[in-house]
């Protein structure tokens, strides 16, 4: 678990690296190795554990009644999942961890972090500290997804999207994080719509792809 510190430090920052596995036991910290395509949480599951992404890439997803699926969230190494449902106290998850790709993860037990064990480890008024700043920096997140999705158009929103990626990575080619199935479930929209906008803009000129590697010309709206 050593050479994933680094990952490790937005939640465990403040916590010297001795530290670390005993911390672990004492919170059932656990690795899982999650293949492509499986299931890491399941929606109705207890909401009780939440998760970081130490390699590979995985997905928040939420299924309507009709099974149509919508990508809340795409997580890389050093991005946590599942605490915000689990410090909520909700009794089910509402939502789906998969993975997007072969996965290794650190599970940790919340109910561990929010309750003071009876050695009263002095590292958990930090990790307390930092799960609070993680979960304010998510509602911050899903703030954005939320501009994202007010756009009103297919174009708009994939506009909106695209650049936001840019700005992040500052620079005006970039590779997203998504497939383009997946691009079009966290959008939204239908795959055909958002291929058919695609094809507008790159013989417009204001944008030019190939598969997941985006380059945008300089006063793309």
């Amino acid at each position: 678990m050593e050479e994933y510190f680094s990952l490790l430090c937005p939640l465990f920052a403040g916590i010297a690296q001795e530290d670390l596995a005993p911390m672990l036991r004492c919170l059932g910290g656990r690795e899982k190795a999650v293949p492509k395509g499986s299931p890491v949480f399941l929606e109705g599951e207890p909401a009780t554990h939440m998760g970081v992404v130490l390699t590979g890439t995985v997905q928040v997803v939420q299924q309507d009644y009709y099974g149509n699926r919508n990508v809340l969230s795409v997580l890389q190494p050093g991005d946590t999942f599942g605490e915000v449902f689990a410090c909520a106290g909700l009794d089910a998850l509402p939502v789906s961890v998969l993975a997007a790709s072969d996965c290794r993860l650190l599970l940790l037990d919340c109910r561990r972090i929010m309750t003071l064990c009876p050695h009263t480890c002095g590292f958990h008024n930090r990790l307390v500290q930092n799960l609070l700043q993680l979960i304010s920096r998510k509602n911050l997140e899903f703030t954005r997804k939320i501009r994202i999705m007010s756009q009103k158009t297919t174009r708009e929103k994939l506009l909106a999207y695209l650049l936001s990626q840019a700005k992040a990575q500052g620079a005006s080619q970039f590779t997203i994080p998504l497939d383009r199935q997946s691009l079009a479930d966290y959008l939204g929209v239908e795959r055909s719509a958002m291929s058919a906008e695609i094809s507008k803009l790159k013989k417009a000129g204001v944008l030019d792809t190939k598969g997941s590697w985006f380059s945008l010309t300089e006063g793309s709206t």
